[in-house]
């Protein structure tokens, strides 16, 4: 019985640490001056402008889709590691299909810095844009 009342309460610290993951949701722009060159309201949501490509890169993220410009993904799992939150994630161009991971750094609540750990280096820093 003791066994089984700590396990509950291992499973209630896990389930209330999620009540604190990072929110994800909204529209991100790697240059938040650019913000409404990226994108554009469109019946209530957000989509991307049509020449959003020459003003930057960004994404937008609703729930547990992604949609970028030129792809969509579903989040699959979130985990934590360290300062690091990796992201893996179903997604899907118009010419293939394919599971990844993202790896990226909270700055804070409206700032991330995408990482790629195979590119010594190389980062993305993006910003949330209050549309």
């Amino acid at each position: 019985m003791r066994r089984s009342i700590v396990g509950l309460i291992g499973i209630g610290f896990l389930f209330s640490g999620e009540a604190f993951a990072f929110d994800l949701s909204g529209a991100w722009a790697s240059e938040r001056e650019l913000c409404d060159h990226v994108f554009t309201k469109k019946g209530g949501g957000v989509s991307f402008a049509e020449l959003s490509d020459l003003y930057g890169s960004g994404f937008i993220v609703n729930g547990n889709a992604i949609k970028g410009k030129s792809a969509s993904c579903t989040i699959k799992s979130t985990k934590q590691d360290g300062d690091t939150a990796i992201l893996s994630a179903s997604c899907a161009t118009s010419v293939m299909t394919g599971n990844y991971q993202f790896r990226y750094k909270v700055l804070d609540d409206n700032t991330l810095v995408r990482l790629f750990p195979d590119i010594k280096d190389m980062t993305l820093k993006y910003s949330r844009c209050p549309l």
